[in-house]
């Protein structure tokens, strides 16, 4: 093998949090290589929130066609999903091509590869191309840096795995709907796309493993999205799996622990992420490739000339968490003072419709750490502009206040643009912004967000 190449920093993984470590550091002038081998830009811009978001709104669209008689008469809608599908793969992901990022990148100065790079020792990384040409290794006098993200995850479903059924991957890029369609999951992905579907007419069937949707969200939370998922005519099954799954004559079938069986011409796997640390070379570290998530400290250092960020570190899959550890990581790295990392405001946002929102801590999650808790709750819908905007306005705020303090510790939004109104809550417990203060505020009328106050008062009640 050759001898190895010296660099100042290799960064392995370029989703959003990768690319934008490697772009500001190879702008402050260090020898940068930088690698992936998928798509630079990771799973967000080309299978996750960037395409499903576009989704999300052609699908809230038709819903707000279907409002429409109750506020200015009939309006008739043909939906057809071929807008859809051109937006997303001419708009969103330039027909999964990378080409811009990868410009983007080396015009900042940064070395690209596409492959698989893995740890072979401490500040040192061996790639392995995707071209199948002589593997490369790298000593990086600075360290590396790894971003490896997730993948979808596969249940143990006997016959799963030889049926032909969807990711979340696979389900961006589908120009025919298939009449009726089995989503395996009731968490944010499933959730989401299950809506986006069953709007364009599909017949869809949600199977969950926990007892209820959204499971990581308040169960009041989970309870309103049931009702409009009923409402909208989505079977959701909760509580049960499946145990074996076979396709013939294109037709799925899934066995479930109950004896059921549904048919349905797909299904759709969203049944959680598997972190992609297991092959890395973190043993040639010290680190276990096994444990569920990297160690880090609040600077993202996993050890000597190792720093750590992203779904990989365990406090959140998501592009906003990975982001976040970026700039934590490249300040250490470029040896720039700044804020260290800090989790006690991390915020969520499902986009069904309505949608779901949370930051901090949920109710037993605040009794589980032995605070002394305080509830308010208020349906939005009740306010004056959810009385006004009339359908569609159904959801809920509800915060949970650490009595002894005197501070909210987390907060829930369900409801139109509720990933929005979440934002003053985040404000609210990353600041440890007193409720009396909360409480004194002056929130404008007629809005969503004057629901606060509300909520804040019923705290007490």
């Amino acid at each position: 093998m050759a001898q190895a190449q010296q660099v100042d920093l290799v960064v392995v993984g370029l989703g959003p949090g990768g690319e934008a470590l490697a772009n500001a550091t190879a702008s402050a002038g260090l020898k940068v290589v930088a690698v992936d081998s998928r798509l630079v830009g990771g799973e967000c811009p080309y299978f996750g929130c960037v395409p499903t978001k576009m989704m999300v709104r052609a699908s809230d669209v038709v819903a707000e066609a279907g409002r429409a008689s109750e506020l200015v008469g009939e309006v008739t809608v043909r939906t057809s999903w071929a807008p859809v599908a051109e937006r997303v793969a001419v708009q969103a992901t330039d027909h999964w091509d990378d080409r811009v990022a990868v410009e983007r990148l080396e015009k900042a100065g940064a070395t690209v590869l596409h492959g698989v790079g893995r740890l072979s020792g401490v500040r040192r990384v061996t790639v392995t191309l995707n071209d199948d040409s002589e593997p490369v290794t790298f000593e990086a006098s600075k360290g590396v840096v790894l971003n490896p993200g997730t993948r979808p995850a596969t249940p143990p479903v006997e016959g799963l795995a030889d049926t032909p059924f969807w990711t979340n991957r696979d389900a961006v890029q589908v120009t025919e709907l298939p009449g009726s369609l089995v989503v395996v999951g009731g968490g944010p992905i499933g959730c989401e796309l299950a809506q986006v579907f069953s709007r364009f007419g599909v017949r869809v069937t949600v199977l969950q493993h926990d007892d209820r949707l959204l499971a990581v969200n308040e169960p009041e939370a989970s309870a309103l999205i049931s009702e409009v998922f009923a409402d909208e005519g989505i079977r959701v099954i909760t509580g049960t799996d499946a145990t074996a799954a076979s396709y013939a004559d294109g037709q799925f079938t899934l066995t479930l622990e109950t004896g059921e069986e549904l048919t349905a011409d797909q299904v759709l796997v969203a049944a959680g992420r598997v972190p992609n640390h297991d092959d890395v070379g973190l043993e040639t570290v010290g680190l276990d490739p096994a444990a569920r998530s990297v160690p880090v400290d609040d600077r993202m250092r996993a050890g000597d000339g190792l720093w750590v960020i992203g779904d990989a570190t365990g406090h959140g899959a998501f592009t906003h968490m990975s982001m976040y550890q970026n700039a934590i990581a490249r300040r250490d790295i470029l040896g720039e003072d700044g804020p260290r990392a800090a989790y006690h405001a991390v915020p969520h946002v499902t986009f069904t419709d309505p949608e779901v929102a949370g930051v901090g801590m949920t109710e037993q999650q605040a009794r589980a750490a032995g605070l002394t808790v305080r509830i308010g709750t208020t349906k939005l819908e009740e306010s004056t502009r959810g009385f006004t905007h009339g359908p569609g306005s159904r959801g809920l705020i509800k915060v949970v206040e650490d009595a002894d303090r005197g501070v909210l510790v987390g907060a829930t939004v369900v409801g139109p643009s509720g990933g929005e109104i979440i934002g003053f809550f985040v404000v609210a417990v990353h600041a440890e912004v007193p409720v009396a203060t909360l409480g004194s505020m002056i929130y404008a009328y007629p809005t969503f967000h004057r629901a606060i106050e509300s909520a804040l008062a019923d705290l007490a009640s």
